[in-house]
Parts: C-alpha cells; sequence; structure tokens
C-alpha cells in the first residue's frame, strides 16, 4: 500500500522558519520527483518546489531563497526547509511523488498546515 505523509506543520511568526517532513512508502522511491504544493482558501493549488532523484530543484519564484527541497532515499524521506517566512505562506502544503518514466502514477499525502501570523 502506498503512503506519502507530511509532518511538521503549526505556527509561525513573520520572519521565522519551519521545516516540513515527507514520508513515502510502497514506491520505489528512486523513480519519483519530490515535490512540494500549498493551497491557501480560494487559491488555486500551487507548485513550491520539486527535487529529482538526481538531485536538481527547482522552486516557485514566490519561494526562491527562502525554502529549500531536499531528499533522503535511504530514509525514503523529502524535505522542505522554509525560512523567512510570511503571512503570504499561509496554505496547506502537500506532499507529492510523482512517478518518472513512460508509465506515469502519482501519490499525494493528506496535507499539514502551515499558518504564519502574528
Amino acid at each position: 500500500q502506498v503512503q506519502v505523509v507530511e509532518s511538521g506543520g503549526g505556527l509561525v511568526q513573520p520572519g521565522g522558519s519551519l521545516r516540513l517532513s515527507c514520508a513515502a512508502s510502497g514506491i520505489i522511491f528512486s523513480m519519483h520527483d519530490m515535490r512540494w504544493f500549498r493551497q491557501a482558501p480560494g487559491k488555486q493549488r500551487e507548485l513550491v518546489a520539486t527535487i529529482s532523484p538526481a538531485g536538481s530543484t527547482s522552486y516557485a519564484d514566490s519561494v526562491k531563497g527562502r525554502f529549500i527541497i531536499s531528499r533522503d532515499d535511504a530514509k525514503k524521506a523529502a524535505y522542505l526547509q522554509m525560512n523567512s517566512l510570511k503571512p503570504e505562506d499561509t496554505a496547506v502544503y502537500y506532499c507529492n511523488a510523482d512517478r518518472l518514466g513512460p508509465v506515469k502514477a502519482n501519490y499525494w499525502g493528506l496535507g499539514t498546515q502551515v499558518t504564519v501570523s502574528s
């Protein structure tokens, strides 16, 4: 059974930091891009960051220079280090495992709430 589980969300003041974790099971982890998405109420889901099995990364312009995505294949885990947080970062953050190659598959966690407020 495939499972993708996020953790690490919470309430933080503007300028603070949080580290989100994503634990995957039931997949060949090295065959998947790992991605973080977020969605705020009334807004579209936004791709925040991506990391490939080779370690290449990409970020949304809104978080570039503040967030860092990483992965640990031995632990089948991905992480999102969020620094210099702003109120507009408030959202539910979702981890996604995106299978590479011609036969596509996609697995989602249930999300973790991040609230940035003073």
